[in-house]
């Protein structure tokens, strides 16, 4: 599969060097001039890694970064300025996984890359949970807390997943807005079937327990061909104790 790299700068030449240079290197390319187009970009495309410049007029790449983190767990690698160390400390404390300082080379910035999304794969196929472990996830209502590895109703009924669907849930929730496949969700739940259709019938099983209309599902959606796709937007906080 090609991974999908979304550049945010407000460099136009850059982003265009940027872009041929890594199609070239055989990653799909997407730019933004913004944290408005950088937002839109994640959501309806879905990405696999930014690189994502710090300065930026008005609103600057930490504030983007802060927010992306707050939604995603996407990679994000910062473009900082030469000898900055306070950019690039505030940047690894906000979550992004790296940074390049400018001026950089083309070559370096792809190694980088495909660093990140190599310990970003093998933290996956490690932890279903993707590094979240201390974090609760919000939506409609709803609460996925990890540390306690249970889903909560909105009325905070503890919902009795099982090991597994408690892992495809995760692995989906990750990925708002994004088709995983069937063989990406078999993989995160570290499952040694050969068989696709294992998914699907967790899956079923999973739609029974959450969702009103199992037939009509809001929360867990079939892309036809592919594999499933997690429909609503998931806050990603940190488990301080919250209860909704």
């Amino acid at each position: 599969m090609t991974e999908h790299v979304l550049i945010v700068d407000d460099d136009t030449d850059l982003l265009e060097s940027l872009q041929r240079f890594l199609s070239r290197q055989g990653f799909e390319v997407s730019v933004a001039s913004d944290g408005k187009a950088a937002r839109e970009r994640v959501m309806a495309d879905g990405v696999d890694i930014i690189i994502l410049d710090v300065n930026f007029p008005g609103e600057s790449g930490f504030d983007i970064a802060e927010d992306l983190r707050a939604h995603s767990i996407v990679p994000i690698i910062m473009l900082t300025g030469r000898g900055s160390e306070v950019d690039r400390i505030a940047g690894l404390e906000i979550g992004a996984d790296d940074y390049v300082s400018k001026p950089f080379s083309a070559g370096e910035l792809a190694a980088r890359i495909r660093a990140v999304l190599r310990r970003s794969a093998t933290h996956d196929a490690a932890s279903p949970d993707g590094g979240l472990e201390n974090r609760v996830g919000f939506f409609c209502g709803w609460r996925i807390d990890l540390l306690r590895r249970r889903l909560f109703s909105p009325d905070d009924v503890d919902i009795g997943l099982t090991a597994r669907e408690f892992d495809l849930l995760v692995a989906l929730a990750r990925h708002p807005f994004q088709v995983r496949t069937r063989e990406q969700l078999l993989s995160a739940l570290r499952d040694d079937s050969v068989f696709d259709r294992a998914v699907d019938t967790r899956i079923t099983r999973l739609r029974m327990k959450i969702e009103t209309d199992p037939g009509s599902p809001r929360f867990i959606l079939t892309e036809r061909g592919v594999g499933y796709v997690f429909g609503q937007k998931v806050e990603w906080r940190k488990n301080a104790g919250e209860t909704a």
